[in-house]
């Protein structure tokens, strides 16, 4: 087409044809076979002049074949272009000075075989390779993209190139047939992976093949016995494309006028002549007259016509090597053909030139840095066809697939992995293989919603997740809500004791005049007022905590139980101290200590002094720790700090119960049996609710709110309700008339009274200032004395 189309004015370019038959020692003789003059090659010590009739070199087809060509052209200087030789070797210009190719490195080729296998999510694979200098150097190059890709070898098979070739084939068949790689890559020739297919075939052994350029267009391999019984067969070309008017030269050979050409006599003569029957005889060959002059379109079905492409580009791009060289335009060339080779290597390096709207040049290494096509092996009735199905750009670095074309058997990707794929809501733990790993459940608080994750991600705030979980769920917030059934036993439970309260408080004011009221009213009604101070802390521990709730149910409950116990423990001394000498005197020097009112503000006070320095110095705050008990939920309490001001305030409240149950029970009377009872009832709960309240932290409220309700209703029916009895109960009050009435221990107030007709009390919490204590109600007569030790003693 160059010389026909005046591409070169005036300039026919012609050619010679040496098969080597892939031997790198028929190639070098070929090479020293074209360069003779005269039928000899004359060796120079400088060869910058030497000028050979033939001025560049097409070919070899096998790296090991153009490895050696290369280094005695580059002796000489003379350009080599290539259009099948990828080996990265080559891309050595300090070697191979004067080797170009019109394709890229296998380097690119090794990186696009990984990407493409990692495009199907395969790294279990098996490799065999050739033992020439194409099969090391891509597999050379192939590792580390693999390694890049974390692609995994089960095996790796070197195959020898002469000897003993079908001993090795059927081992490699063996090792194939039993492994568990379901991709294996073949970096062989055609005849080696014909070899190999005859004994896949033979077991009907099916795998994913992947191809390398050297086989990767094999019409010999699709057109195979059984070659749809191998598997799917997908891998690299180089970028093909069509050459115009081929098709139609293909379908009419013959030489030029007034040509010869042997290689089209020689096939015609096998196509056409019926005397010489074989395979490729066609069978209209009996009915033509003069085979030389018969053609059919054989060669379009038996070749593949875009191959020779890359002929068609190398050829090009010496042809426009030659143009800028010889100075040529429209209609003449002015330069001299007699050049040197290597004016034409320089010029080659440089070259630039748009072919079927394509634009080619060479890199620095002298290599195309364009790409490949991803082909796939189609089937077509018992036969194989090759497809682009996606291509892969040197210049992006990753493969683009055109998956609708991809016919894969079963209509689904064929997996290759040495571990099953890990389901979401698990992780990888790799084994000492990257490619081989467990597949473990997320742990708490992470997920994982893709298949085959490396690692689990962990839920972002406000969210968790359990074991194995595939995504994260928002918290579950749990508090003491108000709709709660527990919640609504304590708002009827508090309710029923304030009303109680209030119920006492309206009935000792009613019956404030009786004996049995009139010097406990004062007393009594800062009990009450304790107990509900104390109940009102309760209703603060219902609904969403904050961190004023949490401080003010804490300190509610110590002031207003402190207060409660305090007025207890008043009542508790004054029977101590008046039980604890029949002596006047003695009694009168104890009473200097029996200050009520002072004592229940110094008790109280200092309980206030504890929930202050607990609150500034160790505050309680609200807290949202993971349920134990119920799934993807946080418990939303008041935390106590590090527990020293809670404990500080609890112990001081046990001490004080603990002082009153000492006093009550050292003058154990039927009176003092209210305050021991109560103030058991109170450390017995709390004694049981302790071990409750240390194991189970999402149970704190329920615990205290339970022991607040003990304590204060063992209060209220041990103090306050056999004074409802009475009051209630007694009609009148009467009044034994004698001169010295009885001594009388009232239960609530813990006041020994001597009543008399029409006086009143002479003594009373009421009235706490020494000077207000009538002595010669202190003069108790021998007999009130000795009546009441016998009741002490009978009591005891």
């Amino acid at each position: 087409m160059i010389n026909d189309s005046g591409f070169l004015p005036g300039i026919q370019l012609g050619y010679l044809m040496c098969d080597p038959c892939a031997y790198a020692t028929k190639a070098v003789q070929c090479v020293e076979q074209m360069l003779s003059i005269n039928g000899s090659l004359t060796v120079l010590s400088d060869y910058s002049n030497f000028s050979p009739p033939v001025k560049a070199f097409l070919g070899e087809r096998y790296s090991e074949t153009s490895i050696p060509v290369a280094r005695l052209l580059s002796l000489h200087k003379i350009p080599q272009v290539a259009c099948t030789s990828s080996a990265a070797t080559l891309s050595d210009k300090l070697r191979y000075t004067s080797f170009l190719r019109v394709i890229p490195s296998s380097k690119y080729q090794a990186q696009a075989l990984a990407k493409l296998i990692r495009h199907f999510n395969w790294d279990w694979i098996g490799v065999v390779s050739l033992d020439d200098d194409y099969g090391k150097d891509i597999y050379e190059n192939f590792v580390p993209n693999a390694e890049k890709e974390t692609l995994c070898f089960e095996f790796h098979e070197v195959m020898p190139n002469y000897d003993n070739v079908e001993q090795h084939i059927k081992e490699v068949a063996g090792i194939i047939r039993t492994s568990t790689a379901k991709v294996v890559v073949l970096f062989l020739r055609i005849h080696h992976v014909e070899m190999l297919f005859e004994e896949m075939i033979k077991t009907n052994t099916s795998r994913t093949w992947i191809t390398s350029i050297p086989w990767s267009m094999s019409r010999l391999l699709m057109k195979m016995k059984g070659i749809n019984k191998v598997g799917d067969i997908i891998g690299t070309t180089f970028i093909t494309g069509k050459i115009p008017g081929f098709e139609d030269y293909l379908q009419n050979l013959r030489p030029g006028p007034g040509a010869r050409n042997d290689l089209i006599r020689e096939y015609k003569q096998m196509r056409f002549n019926c005397s010489q029957q074989s395979q490729y005889t066609s069978p209209l060959a009996c009915n033509v007259t003069d085979p030389q002059e018969a053609n059919d379109d054989y060669l379009l079905h038996a070749v593949d016509v875009t191959e020779a492409y890359s002929q068609r580009v190398a050829v090009y791009a010496v042809a426009h090597a030659i143009k800028t060289l010889l100075q040529c335009n429209d209609t003449a060339c002015s330069g001299d053909t007699n050049f040197m080779p290597y004016e034409l290597l320089n010029i080659l390096h440089k070259v630039n030139f748009t072919l079927d709207d394509q634009t080619y040049s060479f890199n620095e290494n002298g290599d195309f840095d364009d790409g490949y096509d991803i082909m796939m092996w189609k089937k077509n009735g018992n036969e194989r066809i090759s497809e682009v199905v996606g291509k892969f750009l040197i210049k992006t670095g990753d493969v683009e697939l055109y998956e609708n074309k991809i016919p894969w058997t079963n209509s689904t990707v064929p997996l290759s992995k040495c571990s099953t794929p890990c389901p979401p809501g698990t992780e990888k733990s790799i084994n000492n293989i990257s490619c081989c790993y467990n597949c473990t459940n997320c742990s708490e608080g992470y997920y994982s919603s893709e298949w085959d994750q490396l690692a689990c991600k962990q839920c972002p705030e406000g969210f968790w997740s359990l074991s194995g979980s595939k995504e994260c769920q928002k918290w579950n917030i749990w508090f003491l809500d108000w709709s709660a059934a527990y919640s609504i036993v304590v708002m009827i439970g508090t309710v029923v004791g304030a009303l109680l309260l209030v119920f006492s408080v309206i009935l000792y004011i009613l019956h404030r005049e009786k004996p049995i009221i009139k010097d406990i009213l004062v007393i009594s009604c800062l009990m009450k007022f304790g107990l509900m101070v104390s109940f009102g802390g309760v209703i603060l521990f219902l609904g969403s905590p904050n961190i004023h709730l949490c401080r003010a149910q804490q300190t509610m409950y110590g002031l207003g139980f402190t207060l409660c116990v305090s007025c207890i423990l008043v009542k508790a001394l004054h029977i101590f101290l008046e039980l604890k000498s029949s002596n006047p005197t003695k009694q009168r020097q104890l009473r200097k200590f029996d200050k009520p009112f002072i004592i229940i503000g110094i008790l109280t006070a200092f309980q206030a002094l504890i929930c202050i320095f607990w609150m500034v110095f160790d505050p309680v705050k609200v807290e949202e720790k993971q349920s134990k008990t119920q799934l993807l939920t946080l418990n939303r309490l008041c935390s106590q700090g590090s527990m020293y001001g809670f404990g500080a305030m609890h112990v001081y409240i046990a001490l004080l119960a603990v002082l009153c149950f000492g006093l009550a029970f050292k003058g154990r009377d039927d009176e003092t049996d209210p305050i021991v009872f109560s103030m058991l009832i109170h450390l017995f709960a709390w004694l049981c609710f302790i071990p409750i309240f240390i194991a189970q932290y999402e149970s704190h409220p329920i615990v205290q709110i339970s022991g607040i309700m003990v304590s204060n209703y063992g209060v209220i029916f041990c103090h306050f309700a056999p004074k409802w009895f009475k009051i209630l109960s007694e009609k009148t009050l009467e009044t034994v008339k004698t001169p010295v009435a009885p001594l009388t221990i009232d239960s609530d107030s813990g006041v020994i009274s001597n009543f008399t007709r029409g006086s009143q009390s002479r003594f009373s919490f009421a009235e706490s200032q020494p000077s207000n204590w009538d002595i010669n109600s202190l003069q108790l007569s021998e007999a009130s004395i000795a009546s009441f030790r016998h009741r002490r003693h009978r009591s005891q």
